[in-house]
């Protein structure tokens, strides 16, 4: 149970989660505020359980199951299996260039996953704000690696960047991250498990392998949901599991108010680098993986990238890529009407920043790591880029909020349909095809090695 002061944050976050799921919160607020007041758990946790006890409203408009059959149901018409006529060598050079897009999109947001560029500072936008780092450091417009300093520190408040080993003056090499971590442990889940692996299977697989200062939001929920689950619950095996629908139902949501945060989307890469030209399995992948630790958007988050990417290796044309992963998730969900409303600002805007501003202030309502914004900003730098894999990576990077998360996955999904000997030597050489993910086996790696072992899973699955 956590203590008074953290429940005091998961209760604040939960109105907020609450109220964007649909539910008439009127009067919680003061609740939770007269409860927080008196620092008595038992209060607060009675105010949190009658916050999720409330039900959807029905003049809700949308309609979003977190199971897969129902989500299935709600999906419009899409294609499910990709034809193509890809060479052995062509599906070698995809898989590295998805493995080597991830990394350096990643690379690049990594120092800049600070709050003045996540939130905003100093009444600019965060988008204003990278702006002005690489305008005070000369390297505007953006064409490589962050650079540690730059003239603009002093106004914007900062004494240094994040993750020094990833900015332009020292990057060797890609550094341990949770978005390059999760790709591998995806990579090793197919290895060990195959296609049929289950959701209980994943959070043993994180207990494996993740420690607990490596998860963050959700998945730190989840992590410790799952361990209370499996150190209370007799006879709860992979073999023979106990109400399994009901355990993970509690796993994910209880006091869990970061279920429709990015954290399940940064997890689809190893995922659906198995299933790459099958868009329906790479969602049914995701859906396994974030029903762990997300529901609704959550989930529909790490669906709508996985199916794109796998797309991505057989498809190149950007608007069909983007529809197939709208194809996967409901029709009538949060996130398909925040998408559609992205494509829209991404064929219109007549500039990179044009378009940054447009989708900061379309969606600056959401925090800076949930699903819907984050998504949305992935799909207008996919789309506003077309087949320049430098301006998809720094559109992305620029817009804001989650940095690293958006530069990995709209990196990977470029790296996916061009494929490594296309990508720009300013953003690979770098990495020196070296890869540091603090998981056992892969600290230190070759990219190149894990690219490789994901086709070898991609043979064996399709």
């Amino acid at each position: 149970m956590p203590g008074w002061e953290l429940l005091s944050e998961l209760l604040i976050s939960e109105l907020k989660q609450r109220a964007e799921e649909g539910c008439d919160v009127y009067g919680f607020e003061r609740k939770i505020q007269e409860a927080v007041a008196t620092n008595d758990e038992r209060r607060m946790n009675t105010v949190y359980d009658e916050l999720m006890a409330l039900p959807v409203r029905p003049d809700f408009p949308y309609n979003e199951p977190s199971d897969l059959v129902s989500i299935r149901s709600e999906r419009p018409y899409g294609p499910r299996l990709l034809p193509h006529t890809l060479s052995q060598s062509q599906w070698s050079d995809k898989f590295l260039g998805a493995w080597l897009g991830r990394c350096a999109g990643c690379a690049l947001g990594k120092p800049l996953e600070l709050p003045e560029f996540m939130f905003g500072a100093h009444g600019n936008p965060g988008w204003k704000n990278i702006q002005m780092w690489f305008e005070g450091a000369d390297a505007w417009p953006i064409q490589g690696y962050t650079p540690s300093r730059s003239r603009s520190q002093t106004s914007l408040g900062l004494k240094q960047l994040r993750c020094e080993k990833s900015q332009r003056e020292n990057i060797r090499f890609m550094e341990s991250d949770d978005d390059i971590r999760y790709t591998v442990l995806g990579l090793s889940l197919l290895e060990e498990k195959g296609s049929d692996f289950t959701t209980w299977e994943v959070g043993k697989h994180w207990h494996n392998y993740l420690t607990y200062s490596q998860v963050c939001t959700a998945e730190t929920q989840a992590y410790y949901n799952f361990a209370q689950v499996t150190s209370h619950s007799e006879g709860w095996t992979a073999n023979k599991p106990v109400d399994w629908q009901q355990k993970i139902e509690w796993v994910r949501t209880y006091r869990n108010p970061y279920r429709e945060w990015i954290g399940a989307q940064i997890r689809a890469d190893g995922l659906a680098y198995g299933a790459a030209g099958n868009p329906e399995l790479a969602a049914e992948f995701a859906w396994r993986d974030a029903s762990l630790s997300h529901i609704k958007n959550g989930i529909y988050g790490e669906m709508y990238v996985a199916a794109m990417i796998s797309a991505a290796f057989v498809e190149s044309d950007i608007e069909k890529i983007v529809a197939i992963g709208l194809s996967e998730i409901p029709k009538r969900c949060r996130l398909a009407g925040d998408v559609d409303l992205a494509i829209k600002i991404a064929g219109s805007a007549t500039n990179q920043l044009d378009l940054v501003e447009r989708i900061w202030e379309a969606f600056k309502h959401l925090h800076p790591v949930h699903t819907n914004n984050n998504a949305a900003l992935v799909t207008a730098a996919l789309i506003f880029a077309r087949n320049d894999f430098e301006k998809a990576i720094t559109t992305a990077v620029l817009g804001g909020w989650d940095t690293d998360c958006n530069g990995a996955t709209v990196g990977s999904i470029m790296g996916a349909r061009l494929g490594a000997a296309a990508l720009p030597s300013q953003w690979i050489d770098p990495l020196h095809d070296t890869l540091y993910a603090e998981v056992i086996g892969f600290h230190p790696i070759a990219i190149s090695e894990c690219a490789r072992r994901s086709e070898l899973v991609h043979r064996k699955i399709n």
